[in-house]
């Protein structure tokens, strides 16, 4: 069980994507808001190590988000 501990999974959650210009990237400041191109029905993408292995939605916990997986991706979705 020890070894299993010492496994490092990065894992990352996409909810959406902006195309901008670097320029534009760097004026923004704390609090800015990035336009997604996503829509909040819409279901967010799960990787692991960077390969998609999931899809989610997001989810309040109390006062914090979390993602519910509501499917493993295939190899062909991959």
């Amino acid at each position: 069980m020890s070894a299993i501990k010492r496994v490092v999974v990065d894992i990352s959650v996409v909810l959406g994507r902006a195309d901008m210009p670097v320029r534009q990237l760097l004026k923004m400041g704390r609090g800015a808001v990035i336009d997604l191109d996503a829509k909040h029905e819409d279901e967010c993408w799960i990787y692991a190590n960077g390969e998609l292995i999931a899809r989610g939605e997001i989810m309040m916990v109390g006062d914090r988000l979390g993602v519910s997986i509501t499917r493993m991706t295939s190899q062909a979705e991959q």
